[in-house]
């Protein structure tokens, strides 16, 4: 069989970089191609062949390479306008070199299409052609595709390096006016190394990711973090703009076999990738992985399609409302809009679909929050309070979606850094966000222990998620108070009171976890709510080490074990913690309880004093 010689065969096409950029013009607006996908070669040149060049105009999305027309030297030959802003032209656009477009990732294709961001060359990178005369756009199709197509001059560097991908990712050589064969290595991007805060957040995300989920996830050190939580789910699916290293090990662990989804079923679909030489390798002529257009991909209505459909982005910021800002830091322009909205909005079309915002509570070595009172002066909202769903850090997960401004600010101070708790709740009292007697505890003296949330089953084949109370759970602890009937309150409370003010409820959310511990028994309810149907707590005296102890089952859930499990629990936790001893005060009409406490299987004392019995027993025997 005869070899396929495309320099030959196309020998009118090809010539070297500097013939090829002679073709470009003063005052050209020019295409770079996006991330590793660049072509490294021909921007080299760009800038030491293009003594005939001037006033440039730059446009370019996500740049890894060198850019070197971002010189500040070069200021009358290129300028710049980025839809999201690198690392490598960060300095540039400081110094006002550069220009910065806020637009939706999926937006950006349209600009081209209609002519409002017109094209006239487009600088590429491109596989050898096969046969059929088709090369492949490799790591990078995004909006690499849209921009060739509407440029009037499409300058390619055929880079034997290149991988093959497969799906909407080939431009044929009819549609290319200059080929530049240069090999060069795909620009690398080795996984960044973890740390215990990313890993928090990982298993926090790995939470709210059930089998048969559809995932996507932004740029950052957060997915490669996630994968190691997620080798135990099943049959997951990728629809992403973008992903890392990380696919690999959870699709070679199985875990990721994109066999229940919705469309593209049995495909990896992206619209570019960043790795290293082993993902490049992994990918190249490799036909479960599809890359399509940023205008596919990024579509809402494409990624509603996909039941279960999770994504999950970045933020640089978030306050107290909900409103997340992820392109700027105050008046700096830091990165861009990207893909976020893009797919928060579909995310949360999607049936069983979560929007994640992941942000590490704190930055700059722990010195500042990013959960705060107001964004910074000068800061943008890339997704509004409206828009924001689920919020992730280290410390825990907050739903807002529907949730009030007082909800909202107790959800995300929840899982703000404890050393910064405090000091939002005063600001968020002072700006009339939250009761002013809203409880401040000493959040840095305070943790939350992750350790004792467990699952239960009761006696009629019932889980239920048994956890450490929340200062968020107050609405949903209020909601099962009042939900209770008279007789269960008399139970409890020693009357018939059918008042539980915020004053009283937030004394049983806002706990110390060691004096004080209170465990709640948690049924899912609507989408993003937890139901609390049981609440069991002991309050320690320190000097004795003696605790009370009390429990409320809600009406429908008594009579299932649930007074059996919570007591056990809470036994074992305290025997742990070293209490001597429990007490209970229980009125003679609450049998059940009595009944529970003899049912123990400790030696229990009782004393009646004609009104109510003194429970007590011995946990050190």
């Amino acid at each position: 069989m005869d070899t396929f010689d495309w320099k030959d065969k196309y020998e009118y096409l090809v010539m070297d970089a500097r013939e090829a950029i002679r073709k470009v013009q003063p005052g050209d607006r020019i295409f770079v191609g996006t991330g590793c996908g660049q072509p490294q070669h021909l921007v080299n040149s760009l800038v030491e062949h293009g003594g005939h060049i001037s006033d440039a105009h730059i446009i370019h999305m996500l740049t890894m390479g060198a850019a070197p027309y971002a010189n500040p030297k070069f200021r009358e030959k290129f300028k710049m306008n980025s839809f999201f802003i690198a690392e490598n032209v960060r300095g540039a656009f400081d110094e006002g070199v550069g220009d910065y477009t806020p637009i939706f990732l999926s937006d950006i294709p349209r600009q081209f299409e209609s002519g409002r961001i017109s094209l006239d060359v487009a600088l590429i990178s491109v596989t050898p052609p096969d046969v059929n005369g088709l090369c492949s756009l490799g790591v990078s199709v995004d909006i690499v595709k849209a921009a060739a197509a509407n440029a009037n001059l499409v300058i390619a560097q055929v880079n034997t390096n290149m991988p093959r991908t497969m799906g909407d990712s080939f431009i044929h050589v009819n549609n290319i006016d200059a080929m530049v064969p240069f090999d060069e290595p795909v620009i690398p991007v080795e996984p960044a190394a973890s740390n215990d805060t990313l890993r928090a957040i990982g298993r926090n995300l790995a939470r709210l990711i059930d089998d048969g989920s559809t995932i996507e996830c932004g740029i950052g050190r957060i997915p490669q973090a996630m994968a190691e939580f997620l080798h135990d789910k099943k049959e997951l699916g990728i629809h992403t703009e973008m992903f890392g290293d990380w696919i690999i090990e959870l699709i070679e662990c199985g875990a990721v076999t994109c066999s229940k989804k919705t469309i593209n079923r049995n495909k990896v679909v992206a619209s570019f990738c960043m790795g290293s030489q082993k993902l490049y390798d992994y990918i190249d002529n490799n036909p479960m992985f599809e890359f399509h257009p940023t205008e596919y991909v990024n579509d809402p209505f494409v990624i509603a399609q996909h039941e279960k459909m999770v994504g999950i982005n970045v933020g640089l910021e978030i306050d107290l409302t909900g409103q997340v800002c992820a392109d700027s830091l105050g008046y700096q322009f830091y990165s861009g809009i990207g893909g976020q909205v893009d797919f928060i909005r579909g995310c949360a079309r999607s049936r069983g679909g979560k929007p994640i915002i992941a942000i590490p509570s704190t930055a700059k070595g722990d010195t500042i929050s990013r959960i705060v009172p107001t964004l910074t002066e000068g800061a943008g909202v890339v997704t509004t309070r409206g828009d924001v769903h689920y919020v992730v850090t280290e410390y825990g997960i907050a739903y807002l979606h529907g949730k009030s401004i007082r909800e909202r600010v107790l959800s995300l101070i929840n899982i703000a850094h404890p050393k910064f708790r405090k000091e939002l709740v005063q600001a968020a009292k002072g700006q009339h966000y939250i009761h002013p007697d809203q409880i401040e505890m000493e959040w840095d003296k305070v943790r939350y222990p992750q350790e004792l949330e467990r699952c239960e089953t009761l006696k009629d084949g019932t889980e239920i998620f048994f956890r450490p109370v929340k200062p968020t759970d107050e609405r949903a602890l209020s909601e099962m108070l009042y939900s209770l009937s008279a007789e269960s309150v008399k139970k409890r409370y020693f009357t018939h009171t059918r008042t539980f003010p915020h004053k009283d409820v937030q004394k049983l959310t806002n706990v110390d976890y060691e004096q004080n511990l209170a465990i709640v028994g948690i049924v899912p309810g609507a989408e993003g709510v937890e139901d609390i149907v049981a609440i069991a707590q002991y309050f320690l005296d320190p000097k004795t080490q003696v605790a009370e102890v009390a429990f409320i089952v809600q009406d429908e859930w008594q009579d299932k074990g649930m007074g059996f499990v919570l007591l056990d629990y809470l036994t074992r936790i305290a025997i742990d913690r070293d209490v001597k001893s429990f007490y209970a005060t229980v009125l003679p009409i609450n049998k059940s309880m009595l009944q529970l406490f003899y049912n123990s299987g400790y030696k229990v004392n009782t004393e009646f004093d004609g009104d109510s019995y003194s429970i007590k027993y011995d946990l050190t025997k």
